[in-house]
């Protein structure tokens, strides 16, 4: 598999985004983020792991989009369907493509759209985006009416084959787990071995990994390790998003060192339950509060985690979120998390995170099923 769709893909991801813009009154997208460049060009790089320069990708409302970027990127933008590529010496903080990417922008029309709702970013210097600006008045750079995020959250079979890929890259890791922790094992060092192993598996990179352990959960699922060895009685828990091929898997598993305390157990249940509630609201038409209703139901009560799933492409979390306030309406070809939690009794937390593609009827799950029971590491 390569890393860059057929033509064909970018070509219906620029006529649904047209189509939109048409309807907004739109002359233009101005994308500067690496998801947002990625999803109309193909251009993928770890280069942007660098903060020091910016890329703009500009999709006018008609004809193809156009590529403002550093002259460093051009021989590997050139490997994408991209055929206008402007390019300055960068960095060059005095005009760091500001002016080329006005004039680019004033060809276009006056009524420039950004990404601008909720998990959006601009890349690019605030002071730089004055500049430009004012550059383009009496033009005008305003919200994009939400147009790149509608169509990010609603994912091909080809992008869906991607991300399958990488929940099947996880399982295979997850799937090692008697070789990488047992009793005395540091945290950090079961880190350390899961990312190898992932590689080992056909993973690109692990940008996210996270996890926690204790003898009734752990106290957050945001954490980085520790060298605190695992103890007999400990519920492990890693989750991971794992890239492959540009997509992100994001799904945890847990695992106990051993047999675990009875409430352990029934927090297990508790989160299984709530599980399966969430699976049957997964399903189009229904909205993102629904299934988080579903699912705090099936918990039994509050969580405090503020979401209780999300959807996963590009980024590693993106899209709707499963809060009791979000009214996005599902719809086929949505990837979805459901990721109910609990604190148990007397100690820490306990989450439970699955992947699943939605179709005409319903979900598909594309991580490993949940067992029945928490796995023990050596059973």
């Amino acid at each position: 598999m390569t890393a860059e769709f057929p033509r064909a893909e970018y070509a219906a991801r620029l006529a649904r985004a047209q189509a939109r813009m048409g309807a907004a009154g739109l002359d233009a997208l101005l994308l500067t983020t690496e998801p947002e460049v990625r999803y109309f060009s193909g251009f993928l790089t770890r280069f942007w792991q660098s903060p020091t320069r910016p890329w703009f990708l500009v999709v006018p409302a008609s004809g193809d989009p156009i590529a403002v970027i550093p002259s460093i990127g051009a021989a590997l933008m050139a490997k994408t369907w991209i055929t206008d590529i402007r390019t300055w010496e960068s960095p060059a903080p005095e005009d760091d493509g500001v002016s080329l990417l006005a004039e680019c922008l004033r060809e276009q029309g006056p009524r420039i759209g950004v990404p601008s709702g909720p998990e959006s970013h601009l890349r690019m210097p605030l002071e730089d985006f004055e500049r430009l600006k004012a550059a383009v008045a009496p033009g005008r750079i305003g919200p994009d009416a939400g147009i790149v995020r509608d169509l990010r959250m609603v994912k091909s079979p080809l992008e869906i084959a991607r991300i399958e890929a990488a929940c099947a890259i996880a399982g295979r890791a997850f799937a090692r787990i008697d070789e990488l922790a047992g009793p005395g094992v540091a945290l950090a060092e079961v880190f350390r071995r899961f990312q190898r192993v992932a590689l080992e598996e056909g993973a690109d990179w692990v940008p996210y990994l996270a996890g926690g352990a204790g003898p009734l959960g752990y106290d957050d699922v945001i954490s980085p390790a520790t060298d605190a060895p695992l103890q007999p009685g400990d519920v492990l828990m890693l989750d991971t998003g794992l890239v492959r091929d540009g997509y992100f898997c994001d799904f945890d598993r847990n695992f106990a060192i051993g047999p675990v305390d009875a409430r352990v157990h029934r927090a297990w249940d508790r989160l299984r339950a709530a599980t399966e509630a969430g699976e049957v609201q997964l399903r189009p038409g229904q909205r993102a509060c629904d299934v988080w209703h579903a699912l705090q139901a099936g918990l039994g009560g509050g969580t405090g985690a503020g979401r209780l799933g999300h959807g996963v492409g590009m980024d590693l979390t993106e899209g709707l979120s499963f809060t009791a306030t979000d009214r996005t309406v599902l719809a086929p070809g949505m990837v979805l998390t459901l990721e109910p939690g609990l604190r148990i009794e007397g100690g820490g937390a306990l989450v439970h995170e699955d992947v699943y593609a939605l179709t005409e009827t319903g979900a598909r799950r594309m991580s490993p099923p949940m067992p029945e029971r928490i796995a023990e590491i050596g059973a």
